[in-house]
């Protein structure tokens, strides 16, 4: 069968919410076809299907929503996975 994804990533070097990358990336098949990065602000597609869905996100309430998870996601957490890794290292 056919499989479709989504992942949601934070990276961080600090606790600063400036040094914090949030990306969601979309795929089908393994394959990825759009991805929303936080330091770009906006879809970017990698595919004929994702151009599209990018083009049609970025114009729409969908990339608004988005650049938010930064800081709601993210930073909300950052403390608790630095804490995490600490105890574990």
């Amino acid at each position: 069968g056919f499989r479709h994804y989504t992942v949601a990533d934070c990276e961080f070097n600090s606790s600063k919410l400036n040094d914090i990358e949030y990306t969601q990336s979309y795929y089908y098949n393994r394959l990825e076809y759009v991805r929303f990065s936080s330091s770009v602000g906006k879809y970017v597609g990698y595919t004929e299907y994702g151009i599209k869905n990018a083009e049609r996100w970025n114009n729409g309430p969908e990339v608004i929503s988005r650049r938010a998870e930064k800081e709601r996601y993210c930073f909300r957490n950052v403390g608790n996975d630095v804490e995490a890794a600490l105890t574990k290292s």
